[in-house]
């Protein structure tokens, strides 16, 4: 397996940002065939990384560095079935994302973001956490979430690489910051950005049927339906309709931060989706191929757009961060 590693112990401190006596860029990147599957047993040679289209002398790390993984979840009212779909599977976080030596925070957003679940190695902890969500409000402050997932793997030893995965929507409701200043804290930090999407709309009627009104000994019960599936008003469920139609014409913040950072958008529908989707995760970050440069100086401020190609496989996809601001 490829994992994230620092290239020179004289700039741990700089992880995925740059000091101005020895700048260092960090791009884990992905490479696949026509079919989407993962490439293993390039090298250097193989690997051509630019730099505002110039060609640069990159090196390829082998070093093992655990993972710091946060997961940031959406709980607003029409997350509900996303929640119970989550807490049965807990275990594929601990086991496939954050891997030997990793640890994984939970937290959680709606109206406001709320901590679930402190960095831990502890399986255990981690599952109870997954299998306690619950709906927390109406909004979704999906930008302070991120913000607050990139604070806490500011804290983190700066030799572990770090990674976000939101399950949440596509799109923005609620924001009280800005997205270009969340864009770039988070290239500056080179942290990896996954998104699992789901659907406001087709996700609650994959909700498991609730037992409620039962007897004593816990039998007899009524089946209550998803909780979005009981308006019985038909022109309330009209005007809820309407308002995540008219959602879908914002933006798509999802494909904007997985493409700035290298990382993919998957969306699920139902638990096997959702499980198929952590896999595909997990699969991808342990078989990265992480190049590392030092740049040329620059303007302070300037953008820098990187892109890596597969020398002579045409037929083959790299896929890596979509660049840096130069600080020198």
């Amino acid at each position: 397996m490829r994992v994230f590693a620092v290239a020179l112990v004289t700039v741990l401190a700089a992880w995925g940002q740059f000091k101005s006596t020895v700048p260092l860029v960090v791009a884990p990147t992905t490479v696949t065939d026509a079919k989407g599957r993962l490439i293993d047993g390039l090298d250097t040679s193989d690997l051509i990384l630019y730099d505002n289209n110039v060609a640069q002398h990159a090196q390829l790390d082998f070093e093992v560095y655990p993972i710091s993984l946060v997961v940031a979840v959406q709980t607003s009212l029409n997350s509900e079935a996303v929640l119970d779909k989550l807490g049965r599977s807990g275990n594929l976080f601990a086991q496939l994302l954050a891997g030997q030596g990793g640890e994984t925070a939970v937290i959680t957003f709606s109206d406001q973001v709320t901590l679930q679940q402190d960095f831990t190695t502890n399986a255990d902890d981690l599952n109870k956490a997954l299998r306690n969500l619950k709906v927390e409000g109406t909004r979704a402050v999906t930008l302070e979430a991120v913000n607050e997932a990139l604070r806490m793997l500011s804290e983190r030893a700066p030799n572990r690489r770090r990674i976000v995965l939101l399950v949440a929507e596509k799109r923005v409701r609620t924001s009280t910051v800005d997205l270009k200043d969340v864009v770039m804290a988070t290239e500056r930090q080179n942290a990896l950005i996954y998104w699992l999407t789901f659907s406001p709309l087709l996700t609650p009627f994959t909700a498991r049927p609730k037992k409620q009104n039962c007897d004593k000994n816990g039998r007899n019960c009524e089946i209550a339906p998803p909780l979005d599936t009981r308006v019985s008003d038909p022109l309330t469920a009209l005007i809820l309709t309407t308002m995540e139609v008219y959602h879908l014409s914002k933006p798509d913040v999802s494909e904007l931060f997985t493409k700035a950072t290298g990382a993919r958008t998957m969306n699920f529908l139902k638990r096997s989706g959702l499980e198929d989707a952590i896999q595909a995760v997990g699969a991808e970050i342990h078989r990265q191929y992480i190049l590392t440069y030092q740049p040329a100086a620059g303007t302070p401020g300037q953008f820098h757009p990187i892109r890596v190609e597969v020398k002579g496989r045409p037929d083959l996809h790299a896929r890596t961060r979509a660049g840096y601001w130069s600080v020198q």
